[in-house]
């Protein structure tokens, strides 16, 4: 039963990561900052959530699995909260740079 959780963590963490690189490539290749936002929260916030689903497994416990998942929701959070706050500043003052 461990090879199928290290198979399955190993499979989760590499989708993860591509989905980590996606966001990346899109912030450097989309041409204004609304676009790149998007690229940002959507591919990463699914990415961490691949990154976190396939590290449950792994959890010490339930306290573990749910220190999980909170890191995740909190970033989830954050990254929201932060996107709506650079639109809002992108569509007052216009794209800089």
């Amino acid at each position: 039963m461990t090879l199928a959780f290290d198979i399955f963590t190993a499979f989760a963490v590499a989708a993860g990561a591509l989905f980590f690189l996606a966001g990346t490539i899109g912030l450097l290749r989309f041409p204004d900052p609304l676009t790149r936002l998007h690229a940002l929260t959507k591919v990463d916030n699914l990415g961490l959530g691949f990154i976190v689903v396939g590290l449950l497994p792994r959890a010490d416990g339930v306290l573990g699995a749910l220190k999980l998942v909170s890191i995740w929701l909190i970033v989830q959070l954050s990254g929201a909260i932060v996107t709506q706050l650079l639109a809002i500043t992108v569509r007052q003052h216009g794209p800089r740079g």
